[in-house]
């Protein structure tokens, strides 16, 4: 017997019988599984049987995902562009091309910067962007500045365009806005403060009518200084400013047909009265009561045409008050309540629409007018003294209804 466990001649210990039925790698091998035979591998590549209507759906969902994340994508970009655009200014328009649009007035103030200047052009259109505009004028005029003055400029200029025209001396005015019922003291400190000329240049002129063809019968300028928007030139003067207003007034007179000298100062002597007395929609309607006034002495009025404007303008006051014997003054040449006809001159400079009125009165038969609320403007007429005495009554209730308005 040999030790070696491979010798092949050694004798061999007989080998059990395998069974058909028993386990082991022999029966698994030789006899069927009781079990459902295995796909093994083959599974894993077996194509799916998917019904119409579930592929339909996975193609769907598919489509959905895809536009779902170009969509967020889009987004995303979009909101980095818009930041950026912001941050760094994309998207503004930083300059207009040509000359501009539409005409507007544009004001420097005395003192101004040129970057005030510029943020004041911005924000009324006329430039598109104010630093754009303060680069475009340092190229060209880094050592000047924009003179004070109104300027006739244009919406949507280019900067360039602008500056041109900021820079040409002979654009720049002097700005005066003077109103209605403003008295002649009023209108020269309006005119002083406006133009930098002292009031006393103005006041020099007072009662130099001749210097301005001024009919003889006007005691001063009053009723010549026609209200309005004026651009004067930077260098005019005091004369030539006051011309310039005196002409205005003639052009209206023309313009209504009024030449003749009595007429001329009857016009805006009756002019300057109704401005004060009433609102300009009942202009011409005064304008005939005082017409029928004065044109019927022996009336209940006997010719006194009985303004308080024309009293208080005499005393140099502001207001409508006047004691009893003020109102009985003849030595106070505006007073109407003590002598007959029209005051010795206008109490006022009347405007267009009260020339016009005063230059052709509405026919009536009114002799007495009374504004019955102070803040809508309300005026009664009255043909008679007693009719009028009634509206009185309802201004007097105003009046203490309204406590300290009427003083």
């Amino acid at each position: 017997m040999s030790d070696d466990p491979y010798d092949q001649s050694a004798p061999r210990r007989p080998e059990a019988p395998r069974e058909s039925s028993g386990g082991g790698l022999g029966s698994l091998l030789d006899a069927p599984s009781s079990r459902e035979p295995s796909t093994g591998l083959r599974g894993v590549f077996e194509h799916e049987e998917l019904t119409p209507e579930q592929v339909k759906r996975r193609r769907r969902r598919g489509r959905v995902s895809l536009t779902t994340a170009i969509a967020l994508f889009l987004l995303a970009a979009l909101i980095t562009v818009s930041v950026l655009g912001s941050t760094f200014r994309w998207f503004e328009v930083r300059d207009y091309r040509g000359d501009g649009k539409d005409p507007v007035t544009f004001s420097v103030a005395d003192g101004a910067t040129t970057g005030q200047i510029a943020v004041a052009l911005e924000a009324q259109g006329i430039v598109a962007d104010a630093e754009t505009f303060v680069e475009t004028y340092q190229e060209e005029h880094a050592e000047q500045f924009i003179q004070p003055g109104e300027y006739e400029l244009r919406t949507e200029m280019s900067s360039e365009a602008a500056v041109d025209a900021l820079m040409e001396e002979d654009e720049a005015t002097h700005y005066a806005a003077v109103n209605r019922t403003l008295r002649m003291t009023d209108v020269f400190g309006v005119l002083s403060e406006s133009t930098g000329i002292p009031v006393s240049e103005f006041e020099a002129y007072r009662e130099d009518t001749a210097t301005f063809g001024i009919p003889d019968r006007f005691p001063t300028l009053e009723g010549w200084l026609h209200p309005g928007e004026y651009r004067f030139p930077l260098d005019a003067t005091a004369e030539q400013i006051l011309q310039t207003m005196v002409d205005r007034t003639r052009t209206t007179l023309d313009d209504n047909g009024i030449s003749d000298e009595d007429q001329i100062f009857e016009v805006l002597t009756i002019g300057s009265i109704i401005e004060f007395e009433v609102q300009p929609e009942h202009y011409d309607v005064v304008a005939g009561a005082i017409e029928n006034r004065l044109e019927n002495p022996d009336g209940e009025t006997s010719g006194f045409i009985q303004s308080d404007a024309s009293v208080t303008y005499g005393l140099d006051r502001r207001s409508y008050d006047f004691s009893e014997e003020e109102r009985r003054d003849e030595s106070n040449r505006y007073n109407t309540f003590a002598n007959p006809g029209l005051p010795v001159g206008p109490i006022g400079s009347p405007g267009d629409a009260a020339i016009a009125a005063a230059a052709d009165p509405q026919d009536n038969d009114y002799y007495f007018w009374v504004t019955v609320d102070l803040d809508t403007g309300e005026t009664k007429f009255a043909e008679t003294y007693a009719e009028h005495l009634g509206y009185v009554e309802e201004y007097n209730q105003w009046c203490s209804e309204n406590e300290g308005r009427c003083g």
